[in-house]
Protein backbone atom coordinates (compact mmCIF):
# COMPACT_ATOMS: atom_id res chain seq x y z
CA UNK A 1 0.00 0.00 0.00
CA UNK A 2 1.37 3.23 -0.90
CA UNK A 3 1.94 6.27 2.00
CA UNK A 4 0.29 9.10 2.40
CA UNK A 5 3.31 10.63 1.02
CA UNK A 6 3.69 8.94 -2.00
CA UNK A 7 -0.07 9.67 -2.99
CA UNK A 8 0.14 13.34 -2.06
CA UNK A 9 3.35 13.74 -4.36
CA UNK A 10 1.29 11.85 -7.02
CA UNK A 11 -1.11 14.53 -6.68
CA UNK A 12 0.46 17.17 -6.52
CA UNK A 13 2.93 16.22 -9.03
CA UNK A 14 0.53 15.66 -11.77
CA UNK A 15 -1.12 19.20 -10.76
CA UNK A 16 2.46 20.82 -11.75
CA UNK A 17 3.24 19.03 -15.06
CA UNK A 18 -0.16 19.71 -16.34
CA UNK A 19 -1.10 23.75 -17.35
CA UNK A 20 -4.59 23.04 -16.90
CA UNK A 21 -4.52 22.36 -13.53
CA UNK A 22 -4.08 25.74 -11.88
CA UNK A 23 -4.92 24.54 -7.96
CA UNK A 24 -5.42 21.99 -5.57
CA UNK A 25 -7.34 21.93 -2.72
CA UNK A 26 -7.58 19.05 -0.15
CA UNK A 27 -11.00 18.30 1.76
CA UNK A 28 -12.01 15.86 4.31
CA UNK A 29 -10.88 13.61 6.91
CA UNK A 30 -7.17 14.20 5.92
CA UNK A 31 -7.26 17.85 6.46
CA UNK A 32 -8.81 17.28 9.93
CA UNK A 33 -6.61 17.74 12.62
CA UNK A 34 -9.26 16.02 14.95
CA UNK A 35 -10.42 12.96 12.66
CA UNK A 36 -8.48 9.44 13.63
CA UNK A 37 -5.68 8.48 11.29
CA UNK A 38 -5.83 4.87 9.77
CA UNK A 39 -5.38 3.05 6.75
CA UNK A 40 -9.03 4.11 5.19
CA UNK A 41 -9.16 7.51 5.31
CA UNK A 42 -9.81 8.87 1.31
CA UNK A 43 -7.99 11.23 -0.01
CA UNK A 44 -10.54 14.08 -0.90
CA UNK A 45 -9.25 16.41 -3.40
CA UNK A 46 -10.30 19.13 -6.10
CA UNK A 47 -8.43 20.25 -8.96
CA UNK A 48 -9.13 23.80 -10.71
CA UNK A 49 -8.57 23.71 -13.95
CA UNK A 50 -9.22 25.68 -16.81
CA UNK A 51 -11.25 23.05 -18.55
CA UNK A 52 -13.10 20.43 -17.53
CA UNK A 53 -14.70 19.41 -20.76
CA UNK A 54 -11.40 18.66 -22.43
CA UNK A 55 -9.94 16.62 -19.34
CA UNK A 56 -12.82 14.61 -19.01
CA UNK A 57 -13.01 13.68 -22.51
CA UNK A 58 -9.78 11.97 -22.05
CA UNK A 59 -10.58 9.06 -20.11
CA UNK A 60 -7.18 7.24 -19.85
CA UNK A 61 -5.61 10.28 -17.98
CA UNK A 62 -6.20 8.78 -14.52
CA UNK A 63 -4.56 5.74 -15.06
CA UNK A 64 -1.12 7.52 -13.51
CA UNK A 65 -3.06 7.33 -10.19
CA UNK A 66 -2.46 3.49 -10.40
CA UNK A 67 -4.36 0.25 -10.53
CA UNK A 68 -7.43 0.72 -10.26
CA UNK A 69 -10.27 -1.78 -8.43
CA UNK A 70 -13.11 -0.18 -9.13
CA UNK A 71 -13.70 3.62 -10.53
CA UNK A 72 -18.25 5.05 -10.11
CA UNK A 73 -18.14 8.57 -12.49
CA UNK A 74 -20.86 9.71 -10.63
CA UNK A 75 -21.74 12.89 -13.34
CA UNK A 76 -22.08 10.37 -15.68
CA UNK A 77 -24.76 8.31 -13.83
CA UNK A 78 -28.51 8.08 -14.55
CA UNK A 79 -29.51 6.47 -10.59
CA UNK A 80 -28.98 8.81 -8.71
CA UNK A 81 -28.63 11.47 -11.39
CA UNK A 82 -26.22 14.20 -11.33
CA UNK A 83 -26.22 17.17 -9.58
CA UNK A 84 -26.14 19.63 -12.38
CA UNK A 85 -22.99 21.44 -11.78
CA UNK A 86 -20.27 22.07 -13.42
CA UNK A 87 -17.88 19.86 -11.58
CA UNK A 88 -16.85 16.25 -12.75
CA UNK A 89 -15.79 13.58 -10.36
CA UNK A 90 -14.08 10.45 -10.00
CA UNK A 91 -14.18 8.10 -7.26
CA UNK A 92 -11.24 6.18 -7.58
CA UNK A 93 -10.94 2.98 -5.48
CA UNK A 94 -6.97 1.15 -6.16
CA UNK A 95 -6.04 -1.89 -5.59
CA UNK A 96 -3.31 -1.03 -3.11
CA UNK A 97 -6.35 -0.09 -0.97
CA UNK A 98 -5.80 3.63 -1.54
CA UNK A 99 -8.68 5.56 -2.80
CA UNK A 100 -8.58 9.32 -4.31
CA UNK A 101 -11.90 11.18 -4.93
CA UNK A 102 -11.08 13.88 -7.44
CA UNK A 103 -12.85 16.57 -8.37
CA UNK A 104 -12.45 18.91 -11.30
CA UNK A 105 -13.80 22.42 -10.75
CA UNK A 106 -13.49 24.89 -13.79
CA UNK A 107 -11.79 27.91 -13.13
CA UNK A 108 -14.40 30.20 -14.13
CA UNK A 109 -16.19 29.28 -11.57
CA UNK A 110 -14.51 29.83 -8.48
CA UNK A 111 -16.92 32.49 -7.32
CA UNK A 112 -19.56 29.47 -6.81
CA UNK A 113 -16.92 26.95 -4.99
CA UNK A 114 -17.92 26.45 -1.35
CA UNK A 115 -15.00 26.71 0.73
CA UNK A 116 -15.26 24.10 2.83
CA UNK A 117 -14.15 24.75 6.72
CA UNK A 118 -11.53 21.09 6.75
CA UNK A 119 -9.51 22.88 3.42
CA UNK A 120 -6.25 22.69 2.57
CA UNK A 121 -4.71 24.92 -0.34
CA UNK A 122 -1.59 22.49 -1.21
CA UNK A 123 -1.15 24.57 -4.74
CA UNK A 124 -2.01 27.75 -6.54
CA UNK A 125 -0.31 28.71 -9.60
CA UNK A 126 -1.99 31.82 -10.26
CA UNK A 127 -2.33 33.25 -6.58
CA UNK A 128 -6.67 32.68 -6.92
CA UNK A 129 -7.17 32.05 -2.89
CA UNK A 130 -6.30 34.25 -0.31
CA UNK A 131 -4.38 32.43 2.84
CA UNK A 132 -6.86 29.32 3.97
CA UNK A 133 -7.40 29.36 7.44
CA UNK A 134 -6.00 26.69 9.51
CA UNK A 135 -8.51 23.86 9.24
CA UNK A 136 -11.27 23.43 11.25
CA UNK A 137 -15.00 21.33 11.81
CA UNK A 138 -16.89 24.89 12.08
CA UNK A 139 -19.11 23.12 8.82
CA UNK A 140 -20.05 20.05 10.64
CA UNK A 141 -20.84 20.95 13.89
CA UNK A 142 -24.70 20.14 14.87
CA UNK A 143 -27.13 22.94 15.11
CA UNK A 144 -29.28 24.16 17.42
CA UNK A 145 -32.74 23.29 16.64
CA UNK A 146 -35.72 25.11 16.92
CA UNK A 147 -38.94 24.81 18.23
CA UNK A 148 -40.75 23.58 14.53
CA UNK A 149 -37.46 21.30 13.90
CA UNK A 150 -37.74 19.82 17.11
CA UNK A 151 -41.66 19.18 16.96
CA UNK A 152 -41.57 17.69 13.23
CA UNK A 153 -38.49 14.86 14.49
CA UNK A 154 -40.90 13.65 16.71
CA UNK A 155 -43.65 14.02 14.96
CA UNK A 156 -42.28 11.88 12.20
CA UNK A 157 -40.94 9.26 14.87
CA UNK A 158 -44.10 8.89 16.49
CA UNK A 159 -46.14 8.76 12.97
CA UNK A 160 -44.34 6.22 11.54
CA UNK A 161 -43.69 3.95 14.23
CA UNK A 162 -47.32 2.14 13.31
CA UNK A 163 -45.98 1.56 9.80
CA UNK A 164 -43.11 -0.49 11.34
CA UNK A 165 -45.68 -2.25 13.57
CA UNK A 166 -47.73 -2.70 10.26
CA UNK A 167 -45.40 -4.26 8.39
CA UNK A 168 -44.03 -6.76 11.67
CA UNK A 169 -47.95 -8.12 12.12
CA UNK A 170 -48.47 -8.36 8.23
CA UNK A 171 -44.73 -10.59 8.74
CA UNK A 172 -43.38 -8.16 5.56
CA UNK A 173 -40.03 -7.90 7.35
CA UNK A 174 -38.39 -5.89 4.16
CA UNK A 175 -41.11 -3.27 4.29
CA UNK A 176 -40.96 -3.17 8.38
CA UNK A 177 -37.11 -3.16 8.37
CA UNK A 178 -36.98 -0.14 5.52
CA UNK A 179 -39.64 2.18 7.92
CA UNK A 180 -37.58 0.80 10.62
CA UNK A 181 -34.02 1.61 9.61
CA UNK A 182 -34.63 4.65 6.78
CA UNK A 183 -36.96 6.45 8.63
CA UNK A 184 -37.60 6.47 12.48
CA UNK A 185 -34.14 5.31 12.68
CA UNK A 186 -32.87 8.89 11.15
CA UNK A 187 -35.12 10.47 13.56
CA UNK A 188 -33.93 8.77 16.20
CA UNK A 189 -29.99 9.91 14.75
CA UNK A 190 -30.82 13.22 14.37
CA UNK A 191 -32.63 13.96 18.04
CA UNK A 192 -29.07 12.17 19.54
CA UNK A 193 -27.05 14.69 17.72
CA UNK A 194 -29.30 17.21 18.86
CA UNK A 195 -28.91 15.52 22.72
CA UNK A 196 -25.22 15.03 22.32
CA UNK A 197 -25.25 18.85 20.73
CA UNK A 198 -26.33 20.09 24.16
CA UNK A 199 -23.99 18.22 26.10
CA UNK A 200 -21.09 19.83 24.35
CA UNK A 201 -23.01 23.35 23.86
CA UNK A 202 -22.72 22.32 20.04
CA UNK A 203 -19.00 22.74 19.64
CA UNK A 204 -17.92 19.14 18.90
CA UNK A 205 -18.41 17.12 15.80
CA UNK A 206 -20.57 14.32 16.31
CA UNK A 207 -19.13 12.50 13.02
CA UNK A 208 -20.71 11.27 9.57
CA UNK A 209 -23.78 9.03 10.54
CA UNK A 210 -23.26 8.88 14.47
CA UNK A 211 -19.66 7.32 13.78
CA UNK A 212 -18.37 9.31 17.07
CA UNK A 213 -21.47 8.75 19.05
CA UNK A 214 -19.89 6.33 21.46
CA UNK A 215 -17.04 8.80 22.51
CA UNK A 216 -20.23 11.42 23.15
CA UNK A 217 -23.14 9.24 24.89
CA UNK A 218 -23.05 7.61 27.93
CA UNK A 219 -22.28 3.86 28.03
CA UNK A 220 -25.92 2.79 28.95
CA UNK A 221 -26.92 5.03 26.23
CA UNK A 222 -24.98 3.59 23.43
CA UNK A 223 -25.38 -0.06 24.85
CA UNK A 224 -29.36 0.73 24.75
CA UNK A 225 -28.51 2.20 21.19
CA UNK A 226 -26.78 -0.92 20.07
CA UNK A 227 -29.89 -3.05 21.09
CA UNK A 228 -31.87 -0.94 18.69
CA UNK A 229 -30.01 -3.03 15.47
CA UNK A 230 -31.71 -6.26 15.18
CA UNK A 231 -31.05 -9.31 13.01
CA UNK A 232 -34.31 -10.34 10.52
CA UNK A 233 -36.42 -12.13 12.85
CA UNK A 234 -39.58 -10.72 13.84
CA UNK A 235 -39.02 -10.84 17.96
CA UNK A 236 -36.13 -9.36 17.71
CA UNK A 237 -37.38 -6.26 15.92
CA UNK A 238 -40.24 -5.87 17.94
CA UNK A 239 -37.53 -5.80 20.56
CA UNK A 240 -35.53 -3.27 18.96
CA UNK A 241 -38.36 -0.91 17.75
CA UNK A 242 -39.63 -1.28 21.81
CA UNK A 243 -35.85 -0.20 22.64
CA UNK A 244 -36.00 2.46 20.12
CA UNK A 245 -39.25 4.27 21.36
CA UNK A 246 -37.91 3.88 24.80
CA UNK A 247 -34.39 5.53 24.17
CA UNK A 248 -35.97 7.87 21.83
CA UNK A 249 -38.72 9.24 24.12
CA UNK A 250 -35.50 9.63 27.25
CA UNK A 251 -33.47 11.42 24.51
CA UNK A 252 -36.15 14.21 23.21
CA UNK A 253 -37.44 14.89 27.05
CA UNK A 254 -34.18 15.72 27.67
CA UNK A 255 -33.91 18.07 24.21
CA UNK A 256 -36.89 19.44 25.12
CA UNK A 257 -36.21 20.25 28.83
CA UNK A 258 -32.99 21.67 27.81
CA UNK A 259 -34.57 23.95 24.85
CA UNK A 260 -38.20 24.54 26.54
CA UNK A 261 -39.67 22.60 23.76
CA UNK A 262 -43.12 21.01 23.83
CA UNK A 263 -42.76 17.32 23.68
CA UNK A 264 -45.92 15.51 22.77
CA UNK A 265 -46.64 12.55 25.47
CA UNK A 266 -49.89 12.21 24.58
CA UNK A 267 -48.67 11.05 20.99
CA UNK A 268 -46.06 9.10 22.91
CA UNK A 269 -48.30 7.28 24.87
CA UNK A 270 -50.78 6.45 22.49
CA UNK A 271 -48.77 5.25 19.93
CA UNK A 272 -46.84 2.72 22.27
CA UNK A 273 -49.86 1.22 23.74
CA UNK A 274 -50.80 0.88 19.96
CA UNK A 275 -47.54 -0.76 19.08
CA UNK A 276 -48.07 -3.21 22.32
CA UNK A 277 -51.04 -3.96 20.98
CA UNK A 278 -50.36 -4.81 17.32
CA UNK A 279 -47.45 -7.03 18.65
CA UNK A 280 -49.92 -9.44 20.56
CA UNK A 281 -52.84 -9.25 18.65
CA UNK A 282 -53.53 -12.49 16.69
CA UNK A 283 -52.59 -13.33 13.41
CA UNK A 284 -56.28 -14.01 12.21
CA UNK A 285 -58.11 -10.92 13.74
CA UNK A 286 -60.36 -9.32 11.68
CA UNK A 287 -60.63 -5.64 13.18
CA UNK A 288 -57.65 -4.25 14.84
CA UNK A 289 -59.64 -3.20 17.80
Amino acid sequence: MRSEYEILSLILNTAKIDDRIRAVIMNGSRANPNAPRDIFQDFDIVYIVTDVAAIRTQTDWIGRFGELMILQLPDEMADPPPNGTSSFAYLMQFTDGNRIDLTLFPVNKLAELERDSLSILLLDKDGFFDTFAPPNENDYLPKQPNSKQFSDCCNEFWWVCPYVAKGLWREEITYAKYMFDAVIRDQLMKMITWYIGVKTQFALNPGKYGKYYQKHLEPELWEQLLQTYSDASYVHTWDALETMCQLFAWIANQVADHFNYEYPHADAQRVSAHLKHVRNLPKNSQEIY
